[in-house]
């Protein structure tokens, strides 16, 4: 009964949407081999790289963001909307989903409108603990929406809302184009503490300087092994400081294998996405979060707050972060190996390692009920 299964996701850009969105097609190509699964996004290279990787149908609407634009660029968008939703409209009427999912970004709002228009099961995907404004609106139009956290807030009272997870991408996914292998310039000597750093697939200058410049006032920066997801911008000044402390460190622009890299870090300094804090927290690894400060609404404040207050990280914000403060926490944690243990188990009792799966279950059980 489940054979002529087709699911539209609509939304993405950025990793923090588009990876839910492809750990939960993976979910259900896992339940449902046959399932016929478009993504409805921008064309910004990283989104059509990425899906055309994992080896997933994907187009393109007309659409930009309103959020934190000027007012010229805010009415431009606004006026896109009504070609935006037509756009989806004849996308959908084509491909005829039995559901459509939005997992945020603000080319979602127009798919999802479209859908419930033409009368399409419906439902968004949540990442964060404070909703975007694209996901406030549309919570009063689906069907059911998935949240990543128990301490989630901005939705409506009486929102069919269940508590799932944030899904996550499957490792290595075998359509992948190969990449170097970048792990291998750097030995994980035993002996050595296992620094991992990363700003998102973007970098984050701020935490690059604050770590580049913790590591040039530890004592003793040999007993480091340092792993550092630069951003494209960063990747030289970085890689060239760290030549010159002669410290065992391998810096890239972007690690394409980051889950291997975090199971081997002992310690983790990143921004506080969801998507990162999903990860981490599925392999229980401690971790200093730094949020950053111009997230929309603040959220990434409050993920790193939702693991913060149960002992599960440590959070210095952006505006209190340098090289001091940061190489202090490390040296720490790292004289400190209990509480790096108790980190790591309350890391891993947050975790829902099963998002990916939960998701796809509720979509079919959701998909099957409405029939």
């Amino acid at each position: 009964m489940y054979r002529h299964f087709k699911i539209i996701i609509a939304g993405g850009k950025t990793g923090g949407h588009l990876f839910p969105g492809i750990a939960t097609a993976q979910g259900l190509k896992d339940r449902l081999s046959t399932v016929q699964i478009l993504f409805v996004g921008t064309n910004t290279p990283f989104e059509t790289q990425t899906l055309a990787n994992y080896g997933f149908n994907h187009v393109a609407i007309s659409s930009r963001g309103i959020k934190g634009k000027g007012l010229w660029e805010k009415l431009s968008a606004m006026a896109r909307i009504p070609f935006s939703i037509v756009q989806a409209t004849r996308i959908i009427a084509s491909f005829k989903p039995d559901l459509v999912l939005g997992v945020g970004g603000y080319s979602s709002g127009p798919v999802l409108m479209a859908a419930r228009l033409l009368g399409k099961i419906t439902a968004i995907q949540e990442q964060n603990a404070i909703p975007g404004i694209t996901n406030r609106i549309l919570s009063l139009i689906v069907h059911k929406i998935f949240i990543s956290f128990k301490e989630t807030k901005g939705f409506t009272p009486g929102a069919d809302t269940i508590h799932t997870g944030n899904p996550i991408r499957r490792a290595g996914h075998p359509l992948e184009a190969p990449q170097p292998q970048e792990i291998k310039e750097t030995p994980f000597a035993k002996k050595q503490f296992t620094l991992l750093i990363t700003g998102g697939s973007q970098g984050a200058t701020s935490i690059n300087k604050a770590v580049v410049s913790a590591m040039e006032m530890l004592g003793n920066p040999s007993a480091y092994t340092v792993i550092h997801q630069t951003g494209r911008c960063d990747q030289e000044w970085v890689t060239n400081r760290y030549q010159k402390m002669h410290l065992n460190a391998t810096a890239r622009a972007f690690f394409h294998d980051m889950p291997e890299h975090q199971k081997r870090a002992d310690l983790i300094i990143c921004r506080a996405g969801a998507g990162t804090l999903s990860e981490i927290t599925a392999i229980g690894k401690p971790a200093i979060l730094v949020p950053y400060p111009h997230a929309a609404d603040d959220h990434q404040r409050y993920n790193a707050l939702a693991l913060a207050r149960q002992g599960a990280a440590m959070m210095i914000l952006d505006h209190e972060l340098n090289g001091k403060v940061l190489g202090e926490c490390i040296e720490q944690l790292k004289k400190n190996p209990e509480k790096l243990k108790k980190m790591a188990g309350k890391a891993k009792n947050v975790g829902m390692p099963l998002a990916r799966d939960t998701v796809a279950r509720e979509i079919i059980h959701l998909i099957s009920k409405n029939r």
